[in-house]
């Protein structure tokens, strides 16, 4: 016999289905809630079909971005093989049929019928650093869009109660510039204190400076407060929205900051993190979301699978004589993994000047620059160059974690 069981996760339960070999279902279809009950139940059901069967069965499921997690961990601390299934690889088999149903029991049941059909893998764990490492760059990119969305929404209620207040500070969201706003929203409040008072706080909030760059910013304040449109707030929820954002915007700083640290430390103690950063062009952070999107390099056995992981390779479509020539990347992989990497190969082809004191121009990573003008010359796009080069990239990445050796920027 060719036991299997087939889980469709949900939030909080699971459809189960045994199967003792293929066209042969154990029992009727059933649900378990994701706790220590339902899970022991499951467990029960589970050496119920080894004792019949005389084999141990995987558990196949589709990969449900953090719902499978409990019984993935329950069951492989119990030994199970556990394979995890794409699910456009099951969507595919599910639509091959005529019949146009779509029922939990149904998915349980065509997840056993697809461990019989196709050659599946089974689920690797990552490493605890390597998950830690994942999580955290993760939520650092969440964390990062909201940060963003609230600077615009922060900008849009400026823009209605002071405007010119954008040019006093070189940076409009520093520390000093975002507390000097806070303190004094409106025109009406900065020209109702004089030059010597704003010096003072402005000293107060940015002590590293000196007194006479904060006067010289106090005068830039009177100026642009003299030149406001808007003298007074034509709304009082505007000034109250302007000082819930900034207090959004300090809490958000705080978080990011605390993660960067975190991100930072466990970067440093993984290996695979230091190989990547010898790649000129990759930073700290970018390694950082480079290694945790990977994990493990023994997961892929061949460079053009990490390139399928990254969703980097070409699609391709013929049919009889005729073949496409305009194909794009498939894009099915990690989505962060593509934006690292984009964002890499922009940074290594970017040219920077030797030494400060002199004019000479090179880019940072002369390999990949000049693999960049290659595919320039030849016509290519921009984009298009710079997916190539990401290609390439990886490439070079599979190979340096394979061996375990730093990169050799030769010209």
């Amino acid at each position: 016999m060719n036991p299997v069981i087939g889980l469709d996760v949900a939030k909080g339960e699971s459809q189960v289905q045994a199967y003792l070999e293929r066209k042969k279902p154990y029992k009727k279809s059933f649900k378990v809630k994701h706790n220590l009950d339902g899970l022991a139940s499951l467990l029960d059901f589970i050496k119920e079909v080894e004792d019949i069967s005389g084999e141990r069965p995987p558990l196949v499921m589709e990969s449900t971005g953090h719902y499978h997690t409990p019984v993935v961990q329950y069951f492989e601390d119990k030994g199970y093989l556990i394979i995890i299934v794409n699910p456009l690889i099951s969507y595919k088999t599910k639509s091959s049929s005529l019949r146009k149903v779509k029922t939990d029991i149904v998915d349980a049941n065509h997840l056993c019928e697809l461990y019989y059909k196709e050659d599946l893998e089974p689920y690797k764990k990552r490493g605890i650093q390597l998950a830690n490492l994942r999580h955290l760059t993760r939520q650092h990119d969440n964390i990062t869009g909201m940060f963003v969305q609230t600077k615009l929404q922060f900008q849009a209620v400026l823009d209605q109660v002071f405007p010119e207040y954008s040019n006093v500070f070189g940076d409009l969201y520093s520390n000093v510039s975002l507390k000097i706003l806070q303190t004094y929203p409106t025109s009406e409040d900065i020209l109702s204190a004089n030059n010597e008072v704003l010096t003072t706080k402005i000293k107060e909030f940015c002590n590293s400076r000196s007194l006479q760059w904060a006067n010289q910013q106090a005068e830039k304040l009177m100026t642009a407060a003299a030149q406001n449109p808007f003298q007074q707030a034509l709304y009082s929820s505007l000034a109250l929205s302007l000082d819930m954002y900034i207090n959004m915007i300090f809490e958000y700083k705080k978080h990011l900051s605390l993660l960067e640290n975190e991100i930072d430390a466990l970067a440093k103690s993984i290996e695979e993190s230091k190989i990547i950063q010898s790649i000129p062009g990759i930073g700290e952070k970018i390694a950082a979301t480079i290694i945790s999107e990977i994990g493990e390099i023994e997961r892929f056995n061949h460079p053009k699978k990490l390139v399928a992981f990254a969703g980097l390779d070409p699609s391709i479509f013929e049919s009889g004589t005729f073949k496409g020539t305009y194909n794009r990347i498939t894009k099915r992989g990690s989505s962060r993994l593509r934006q690292a990497l984009y964002m890499a190969v922009k940074c290594a082809i970017r040219d920077c000047r030797k030494q400060k004191t002199t004019d000479e121009i090179l880019p940072r990573n002369k390999k990949l620059r000049a693999f960049y003008d290659k595919k320039r010359e030849e016509g290519k796009p921009f984009r298009v160059a710079v997916i190539a080069c990401a290609n390439k990239l990886l490439h070079w990445i599979y190979a340096l974690l394979k061996n375990k050796t730093s990169f050799q920027d030769i010209a």
